[in-house]
């Protein structure tokens, strides 16, 4: 749809800053953090990922929308983004396979979104100013009332998220037959590292963020899956509670993203907010134990403090970021237990890290 067809939208940052766009998607408002996304492809699956639950996502790829919306491609069972600012948003696709368009898609979830923005602009300042909240209007264009509303919307740091996103109820996934059987906690998972599991063998079942330990025990788990999510960690006592038991219980464990960081919190190493955070398809690490370099898909706007870990003799740093040299990777000396900041099972994005859940596979079939 051209532009001078479409209602006019704002985007107020944080800070003042203020970008006019147009409105597409659902009319309305959305509020969050603003953050950016480098990826060319794969926006069905960032914007069904549960870890930008409370975010307002900024693509930093021109054309967004133009192979549509496929039902196969969604990591949950709706869009988590809280918003979507993007420069050119495509309401016709190309794919014949398409099931909807992006504006559709939209549409149906009430998911707010603006376009005709300078992205390329936007992002410079978000990577020079940090991550900050923003307000995304359709219906008000009053910036002193946008002001007021943007100021009610809480920080990123200190939000507990992983429990709005959960399941409510346990479920199962793959052959109940499968060689392994998996206990893993759902902060926000995706449905690739399910399926990625199930290619290995493994049965798993999916336990809400808040289940005790001794639940996740009555399972009788050959090893325990710490998944993504958003949110703050140091706002989640009950899961560095319920990890710190996995950890006693000496059963293998395998943390990815905030699952890393909450493995981090139980072995005694502190996590912090990070300035603008990793989100993208293309982000270098480094893997120390081998030397090999991954490319590697990212989604996170908090990580685990290098001088934290440096005192910590029980926790080994296996892999690091090549951009900013954040670690990426650690894992115990006296117990199978490791975890990546980064997504293995990536998508969208490369394979390079997969091994990873072989590895986790053959920690489960050594007893």
């Amino acid at each position: 749809m051209p532009y001078t067809t479409k209602k006019p939208a704002v985007l107020l940052l944080d800070d003042g800053t203020l970008y006019r766009g147009f409105s597409v998607g659902a009319p309305g408002t959305a509020t969050g953090e603003i953050c950016f996304n480098t990826g060319m492809t794969g926006y069905q699956e960032v914007f069904t990922d549960p870890s930008y639950s409370g975010q307002i996502m900024t693509t930093t790829h021109v054309h967004i929308g133009n192979y549509g919306v496929h039902k196969e491609e969604a990591e949950s069972s709706k869009v988590q983004i809280a918003g979507l600012v993007c420069r050119s948003f495509q309401e016709m696709y190309s794919r014949n396979d398409g099931d909807l368009s992006l504006q559709e898609y939209f549409l149906l979830q009430n998911i707010t979104a603006i376009d005709g923005i300078d992205t390329r602009a936007l992002v410079r300042h978000i990577r020079s100013k940090g991550a900050m909240n923003a307000i995304i209007s359709s219906e008000k264009t009053d910036t002193e009332e946008l002001n007021v509303m943007l100021k009610s919307v809480p920080s990123m740091a200190g939000l507990e998220l992983s429990s709005k996103v959960s399941t409510t109820e346990s479920y199962f996934y793959g052959d109940e037959n499968g060689k392994f059987r998996v206990a893993a906690l759902d902060f926000g998972i995706k449905k690739n590292i399910l399926r990625n599991f199930d290619e290995r063998g493994c049965y798993v079942k999916i336990f809400p963020a808040k289940t005790k330990f001794e639940e996740l025990k009555s399972f009788e788990p050959h090893g325990f899956f710490l998944s993504n999510g958003p949110g703050d960690p140091a706002a989640m006592p009950y899961a560095v509670e319920t990890v710190t038991k996995i950890l006693e219980s000496g059963k293998p464990l395998f943390g990815i993203c905030l699952g890393h960081q909450l493995l981090a919190l139980a072995a005694g190493v502190s996590t912090y907010k990070m300035h603008h955070g990793h989100r993208g398809l293309n982000h270098p690490v480094k893997n120390l134990q081998t030397g090999r370099c991954e490319i590697t898909s990212q989604n996170h706007g908090f990580s685990v403090s290098e001088e934290s870990i440096r005192k910590n003799k029980n926790v080994e740093v296996t892999h690091l970021n090549l951009n900013d040299k954040t670690i990426e990777g650690l894992q115990l000396k006296d117990r199978k237990a490791f975890s990546v900041q980064y997504h293995p099972e990536s998508s969208p994005g490369p394979h390079d890290s997969r091994y990873l859940f072989d590895r986790f596979v053959g920690e489960m079939g050594e007893g």
